[in-house]
Order: C-alpha cells, then sequence, then structure tokens
C-alpha cells in the first residue's frame, strides 16, 4: 500500500525504493498474464476485480516495465475497484497505453484524471457502464493523453458534448470512435470530433444517441478519412439527415456502411448515399422499415456508377450485402442487384419473408466471382429449387450456408448441398419440417464440416451416433 503512493519516477533514482519493488514484482509475478504487441497485459473480472490486487499488480508490474494494457470488468460494489485502486495503477505503471473499464461504478473522475496526468502514452480509452465518471475525466484524458487513437463510450449517463468536444480539440490523432446510448451526447459533441482542418478519424460509430440531421450533414461534409461507419438507432435523424450526408461528397473512402433501426433511411437517402460513397464495398441494412425494391434498385445502380440515362456499369467493388429484417424489400429488385453487383461472395437476406425463388435465382446465376457466404435464415417462401441451384453454381465455394426456419425446404436441398459443395464448412438447418431423413446425406460433408446446428429437427431421423462418429471434427448443436 505504501509503494502505491509513490510515482515510479520518484524511485526510479532510488536504490532503497527500488530494490522493494524489485522483491515485491518477485512476489507477485504469479498474477500476471501473457506479454501482448511487446508489453505486460492484465484483465481483472468480477471478484478478482479489487483495489488490492489491483496496487499488487501495479506495484508488481513496476519493476518489470509496468503495464502496457489493463482491462477491469464487472468489480463487486462491496470491495470493488475504486479511484484508489486505478490511482496505483496510475503511479506504477506509467507506460499505460490501452485502458478497458467495464461496469465498475466506484471508479469516477479522480481515478481518470490520475491516470491522465501520468500514463501520457495512453493510446485506446474504452469507458462501458461508468456511471461515475463525467466530463471532467474525459477532459483531463484529452488534455494530457495526446496519443489518443481510439475512444469506445457505452452506457455513461455523465459524459456528454462538453467531454467530447475536448478529445475533437486536442486528441488529433484520434481515428476511431465509438459512442453508444450515452444520453448527454447531441450534434454539439459528435460534430466536434469532425474538423476540416485535422481530422482522420476512420472508423466511426454512433448508436442509440440524441443526434439530428446536423451531425449526419457534418460527417458528410467532412469526414474524409471515413471508412468504416456504423449507425443504429437515431430515431431524431430524418430522411434529410442521411440524404445530405450522401450528396454532400465527403465520405468519397468509406468502404463499409452499416445502418440499423433509422427510420431516416428511405428509397430517397439509400440513393444518395449509393451516389456519394463511390468507393463502397459493403452495405448492410437492418430493421430499415422505409426501404422497398426500388431503394436497393436505386442503390445497386448507382453504385454501379450510371452512365447516361440507360446504360449502367457493373460495380466491380461491392462484394458483401446485408439485408436483414427490412419488410419492405421483396423479389423484383434483387434480379437487378445480381446483374450490377457480379462480385457479390456475401449475401445475407435473413429474414427477408418477401422474397421467392423468382426473384433469388437470377441473382445467384448473375454472381460471377462465386458465393462464399448465404444467410437466407427465415425466409419462409424459399424452396428446394432456390438451394439446388446454389449447390449447383457455386458449391465450388461455398463455405457458410444458413437455412435456419426455410420451412419448404427439404431434403432433395441437403442432398445436393452434400453432393455439391466440397468446401462447406458451416450448415445451419435448424427448424426445417421437410427435411426427414437427411442424416445420411450429411455424413458426406464430414471431411470438411466444421459447424452444424440442428435445433428443433424433430422430424430429422437417422443414426445420430453414426453422424457425429462421421463428423467428427464438428461443433454439433443438436
Amino acid at each position: 500500500m505504501l509503494l502505491t503512493g509513490i510515482r515510479r519516477s520518484e524511485y526510479e533514482s532510488s536504490k532503497v525504493v527500488k530494490e522493494n519493488i524489485v522483491s515485491v514484482s518477485d512476489d507477485v509475478e504469479m498474477i500476471l498474464s501473457d506479454e501482448s504487441d511487446g508489453y505486460l497485459t492484465r484483465s481483472l473480472e468480477a471478484k478478482k476485480a479489487t483495489d488490492t490486487r489491483l496496487a499488487a499488480v501495479a506495484v508488481g508490474t513496476s519493476g518489470h516495465g509496468g503495464l502496457g494494457k489493463l482491462s477491469i470488468r464487472g468489480s463487486t460494489s462491496y470491495r470493488g475497484v475504486t479511484d484508489f485502486g486505478l490511482s496505483a495503477v496510475a503511479r506504477c505503471c506509467p507506460s499505460l497505453k490501452a485502458l478497458s473499464l467495464w461496469n465498475v461504478p466506484r471508479v469516477g473522475d479522480e481515478g481518470l484524471s490520475e491516470i491522465a496526468n501520468e500514463c501520457h502514452l495512453l493510446e485506446k480509452l474504452d469507458l462501458c457502464q461508468c456511471s461515475s465518471i463525467t466530463n471532467k475525466g474525459l477532459t483531463a484524458i484529452a488534455e494530457h493523453c495526446p496519443n489518443l487513437t481510439a475512444l469506445s463510450i457505452e452506457s455513461c449517463p455523465k459524459i456528454g458534448n462538453e467531454g467530447l468536444q475536448a478529445i475533437g480539440k486536442l486528441c488529433l490523432k484520434l481515428q476511431s470512435i465509438s459512442i453508444k446510448d450515452c444520453p448527454l451526447v447531441g450534434d454539439n459533441g459528435v460534430s466536434s470530433l469532425f474538423s476540416p482542418e485535422h481530422s482522420i478519424l476512420s472508423k466511426v460509430k454512433l448508436q442509440g444517441l440524441n443526434i439530428t440531421d446536423f451531425s449526419l450533414a457534418v460527417i458528410g461534409h467532412y469526414g474524409k478519412s471515413v471508412t468504416n461507419l456504423m449507425l443504429g438507432g437515431l430515431r431524431n435523424v430524418s430522411e434529410k439527415g442521411f440524404w445530405v450526408m450522401g450528396n454532400a461528397k465527403g465520405l468519397q473512402k468509406l468502404v463499409s456502411l452499416m445502418i440499423t433501426s433509422c427510420l431516416g433511411v428511405t428509397d430517397v437517402s439509400l440513393e444518395a448515399m449509393a451516389k456519394g460513397c463511390s468507393n463502397l464495398k459493403q452495405m448492410s441494412l437492418r430493421r430499415c422499415c422505409f426501404v422497398s425494391d426500388h431503394g436497393l434498385l436505386a442503390f445497386a445502380k448507382f453504385a454501379g456508377c450510371v452512365l447516361g440515362s440507360s446504360f449502367v456499369l457493373p460495380c466491380s467493388s461491392l462484394k458483401s450485402l446485408s439485408i436483414r429484417n427490412c419488410t419492405g424489400f421483396g423479389t423484383s429488385s434483387l434480379a437487378m442487384v445480381g446483374k450490377l453487383c457480379p462480385q457479390l461472395q456475401h449475401v445475407d437476406l435473413s429474414g427477408l419473408y418477401g422474397i421467392t425463388d423468382a426473384g433469388l435465382l437470377p441473382l445467384l446465376e448473375s454472381c460471377v466471382a462465386g458465393l462464399v457466404k448465404v444467410n437466407l435464415s427465415d425466409c419462409l417462401n424459399l424452396t428446394d429449387e432456390v438451394v439446388l441451384a446454389l449447390a449447383r453454381l457455386h458449391g465450388g465455394t461455398l463455405e457458410l450456408l444458413n437455412l435456419d426456419g426455410c420451412r419448404r425446404i427439404t431434403d432433395a436441398s441437403l442432398v445436393a448441398v452434400a453432393d455439391n459443395c466440397v468446401f462447406l464448412g458451416d450448415l445451419d438447418v435448424s427448424r426445417l419440417p421437410e427435411c426427414r431423413k437427411s442424416i445420411p446425406f450429411l455424413k458426406r460433408l464430414g471431411k470438411t464440416l466444421l459447424g452444424l446446428n440442428l435445433q428443433h429437427c424433430n422430424s430429422i431421423s437417422g443414426t445420430v451416433e453414426l453422424l457425429v462418429e462421421s463428423l467428427w471434427r464438428c461443433d454439433i448443436l443438436f
């Protein structure tokens, strides 16, 4: 306890203190974790996350150069980690580069400020469910940790715009930001992270925030370095916000775009984003209820670069397409998507119960690169015709197939998969009431299959022991 109150800079020149540090280091070396990225790493969870243990780790590692990465997840309420334990780490481990605090309600601004004052090399900070940390603690990090490159804040009710404004102004090396479920974060905080002079943010994740169209407009104008963008649960963002974000033409480097549960995503805004994001390679839409076939068609056209009014070049960059649980999507646009995006390799259409064989077959025929991962779970109207075509056309490349809940699929489909999909490693055939004698056919996949899901397949008959023996490498879930 005495040694935790002494900063490392204060005992470097003291032979007596240094000898004590080395002695304690030898005694507690048993609690060290492995070395990671060239520096010591330690993770404390649940009952092991206490001030005493943290102090021992801090003093014990100081004789070995100090911790480089520390993760504390879920301390107990009566003897969990407090500001004292975090201060001990700060004084003994000035070389700390990565800090993760999850569900530590007794750690507040004092402890985080100590980290800021002593650990100037800090590069990554992850705060989740830290109810006592406010803007004051985050501002201290901004003022004293200029090397910060990644910041994640989730469910921190007292962190708001002021702290983010300090980060945006002082942390000029910030490359990754993730903010989720923080009620005090608004437009002023988010927009301050993007600057026309020095913003190098490449990865941005915003979920469950009270931001409006203004924030998306700023991202569209000044997110010139953004390559990965994830937006989810933005209830106050309208169609106009997404439309401006796309038409601002600032997201030219955007490669991956994921949007979940945003009512502002419509056919009009989807078309605008396709126009403004010319290098997009991955697009994922989930629970966006106001997007229809027309929006997907418009997106595919402009992602493929429209020339004139009638001639459309195929899109050579888009390789992954995910459209999940979007009830507005139907059959009519899938054929055009296949023609415009022939390089697709990953397709996720789970929950699109409106699509039929007639819409999906042209897409399968157009994907010349060979499909690798296909998720068709809960596509209720698909039949064996689709799976037979998939096995015939893409059996040489297919590695993952999910048919969970496709109630019209029968044994004929699984026979085709077993005969043609020579590299299949993951298969989900849960909830298929029409499959009855599939186990003998699935045995043929024993050489490649690593994951098999047979949940709620009460109608399937066969010798289970024989299946397990044949698929000895496979993680089978019955």
